[in-house]
């Protein structure tokens, strides 16, 4: 009997925390909204941007770090691997489009939620703690506009950028790889890349990054939003 209470608890404790999820998903999508400049013009506009600059320029260094680190170790083991094959060539397709599809949204993403998703939960999990939230309620304020959507609408613009900054590194940075073992001049790699990438390449990996930061910022935001325990709590 325990067997079976365990498992309907976690399974309605996983269905009230997909479905608070959700419900919060879609209030913070109509606050952005009636705080559209063009619909009421409601936008903090210093915390936006001050949430801008944190999730964004700060991030900038360590992003595109990360990013050249992978673009090199996937020439070095890629071209390893091809040159065996007489297929060397393939490393500008395979660094191009790994890049721009796959690795860049995903390698900003892991960056932004260790750096920023866990800074959102910690901020408004003390300001729960501290009875902050109440006191925003008391005064007719929403919480989810006051506080999640400026995170949100600095997440949407500055995630996209970090991801075009995480290819461009990565790509640059395979480009090395390439001038030093191949003797290609940069121009012609640049032009092989080029020919190597399509469009939807880089709308698919754009519209990755604005899915990773919904994403980030919901969930962080939720888990500020229901932190229990004091400050303890807000640590867990």
């Amino acid at each position: 009997m325990s067997l079976f209470a365990s498992v309907g608890r976690g399974t309605i404790q996983r269905a009230e925390y997909i479905g608070g999820l959700t419900i919060q998903f879609y209030r913070g999508v109509a606050a952005a909204w009636r705080a559209n400049p063009l619909t009421g013009s409601r936008l903090r506009w210093a915390s936006t941007i001050q949430h801008m600059a944190v999730v964004g320029v700060n991030a900038l260094p360590v992003v595109c770090l990360i990013a050249a680190c992978t673009g090199l170790i996937m020439a070095l083991q890629g071209g390893a691997e091809l040159r065996q094959l007489g297929a060397i060539q393939l490393v500008i397709n395979l660094v191009a489009v790994s890049m721009t599809r796959e690795l860049g949204p995903l390698i900003t993403a892991i960056v932004v939620v260790g750096r920023s998703g866990s800074a959102f939960s910690a901020e408004i999990g003390t300001m729960v703690v501290t009875e902050e939230v109440d006191a925003l309620r008391s005064m007719a304020l929403d919480p989810i506009e006051f506080l999640l959507v400026p995170k949100y609408i600095a997440m949407l613009l500055m995630l996209p950028c970090l991801t075009i900054a995480a290819n461009t590194a990565g790509i640059l940075a395979g480009g090395i790889y390439i001038y030093f073992t191949l003797d290609m001049g940069f121009a012609l790699y640049i032009r092989a890349m080029l020919e190597a990438l399509l469009l939807r390449d880089i709308v698919s990996g754009l519209i990755k990054s604005i899915a990773f930061g919904t994403i980030i910022v919901h969930v962080g935001c939720y888990e500020g939003f229901h932190v229990t325990g004091g400050p303890v709590g807000v640590g867990r």
